[in-house]
């Protein structure tokens, strides 16, 4: 056991690495996810049909299969169809679109919170649906979003394991090449998950108190 400690200790400079990598591909992935989530979210609570059962198809495609899946379908079948893409690009692209999914729920449902006579007392000032959106709808609907939004991220940091599959050589990947060479699983996954635990828990933490803050807010309203 102290040996393969000494091993993991020396060898701790490649999960750093890694971490590095988990910490860009879900970075990335945050943030084009978060404004195409949002665009998305706010386009499913138009008044167009077409295009909220559009949108719906496509959150209902991508929440109700396997995340795996939707990474295979990205790196082993586009490039059939003329996109090929390395793993780098596949595996933000299939982060972003996963999770795009339900940020869009969230943020649509955020919307739909906000009361009806805001929207008409919005409308009845002047200001086009964009302006009520980004002006009266938006501030009150963050209060609504921001948690579920927070704990969203925490969700896709850790579906991040999943690129393993196609050679992102992120945290997870890390630990298994790690455990051919030493074949102390335990220690291993426990370093790998110790490691996750260190990105994520400022984003749980970041959660609760927002949904704290939330919460005071509805009781003193």
């Amino acid at each position: 056991m102290a040996f393969y400690a000494s091993r993991i200790i020396q060898i701790l400079p490649y999960f750093l690495k890694g971490l590095l990598m988990t910490i860009e591909v879900s970075g990335i992935s945050l943030i084009l996810s978060t404004v195409l989530g949002f665009v998305l979210g706010i386009l499913r609570t138009a008044d167009s049909k077409l295009i909220t059962r559009s949108i719906g198809v496509y959150v209902d495609v991508m929440r109700g299969t396997p995340f795996v899946v939707q990474v295979f379908i990205v790196f082993f079948i586009l490039p059939s169809w003329g996109l090929q893409l390395e793993p780098l690009p596949a595996a933000i692209l299939a982060l972003t679109a996963m999770t795009a999914a339900f940020i869009c729920e969230v943020v649509s449902g955020g919307i739909k919170a906000v009361p009806k006579g805001q929207w008409e007392a919005a409308a009845a000032s002047g200001l086009t649906r964009m302006q009520q959106l980004r002006l009266v709808i938006l501030p009150q609907s963050m209060q609504t979003i921001l948690p579920p939004l927070v704990g969203q991220y925490v969700l896709m940091i850790k579906d991040s394991s999943v690129v393993s599959v196609i050679g992102v050589t992120e945290l997870t990947r890390v630990g298994w090449q790690t455990v051919v060479r030493i074949p102390e699983g335990l220690m291993v996954f426990t370093l790998v998950g110790i490691l996750y635990f260190v990105i994520c828990y400022p984003l749980i933490r970041l959660s609760n108190y927002l949904e704290h803050r939330l919460s005071l807010q509805t009781v003193k309203l």
